[in-house]
């Protein structure tokens, strides 16, 4: 079973300072037929105004994973983590017990452009954590490279979740077969580009729900830069 979800249909908030995208149900955006699929909970795609950002806030027994696509995220954290949150990065908070952090834009002239992604965790009431590593081009180009694991697996960051999260480069023309878990579920985010997924064509923006499937294939279009989740059921 595949389930397609057009840029277009995604949720829209615009607050001046932020515009953001909303893949599933949140904040003031409600969808009850889109709450999340397995235990992916949100992919936000957010816009931060220069000089702008989310002032100090907290979540509790969450995986959040940033994951910038233009400028630098610049965060800070009740663990006392100050951090600069370029492309090529992939950062993960876990929430566990209790945290509270914020997320700025403090470049003078170029917006922020990130995916916000949070995950349900496994276990809860945990110790906060954090954790950024960075992904070279090279380590993505025509594959799926892992970079969020249970286990920290290749490494990857490590998320207290039943999930794992690739990214890929591809080029025009590249293939990409991932062998599924039938019994499991998945789901593929395009960030940019233009490829299709089981043959159905995707444009920036587009995502696909899978369910039940054996295999999946990405067929690039044009270059492309993509996610894909292999999520609990």
């Amino acid at each position: 079973m595949m389930h397609i979800r057009r840029s277009e249909a995604r949720g829209f908030a615009d607050h001046g300072w932020l515009k953001s995208q909303h893949s599933f149900s949140f904040a003031d955006y409600h969808d009850p037929q889109r709450m999340g699929w397995g235990n992916l909970r949100v992919i936000n795609e957010d816009r931060i105004a220069p000089g702008m950002g989310f002032g100090e806030h907290g979540h509790k027994d969450m995986e959040i994973i940033s994951y910038v696509l233009q400028g630098n995220l610049a965060h800070k954290d009740s663990m006392g983590n100050v951090k600069g949150i370029p492309p090529g990065d992939v950062q993960r908070m876990s929430a566990g017990q209790g945290v509270r952090h914020s997320e700025f834009n403090h470049a003078p002239d170029q917006t922020t452009h990130f995916l916000q992604i949070w995950i349900e965790p496994n276990v809860r009431g945990i110790a906060p954590g954090y954790e950024q590593k960075t992904f070279a081009d090279a380590e993505k180009q025509g594959q799926l490279r892992l970079v969020a694991a249970p286990d920290g697996a290749s490494g990857a960051v490590t998320i207290h979740a039943d999930a794992a999260l690739y990214a890929g480069l591809l080029n025009e023309g590249d293939v990409v077969n991932l062998p599924l878990d039938p019994s499991r579920k998945a789901y593929v985010h395009l960030v940019r580009g233009a490829l299709s997924v089981n043959g159905e064509a995707l444009k920036a923006g587009d995502a696909v729900a899978l369910a039940h499937e054996p295999l999946l294939k990405l067929d690039a279009a044009d270059q492309a830069e993509v996610l894909v989740f292999d999520l609990a059921a």
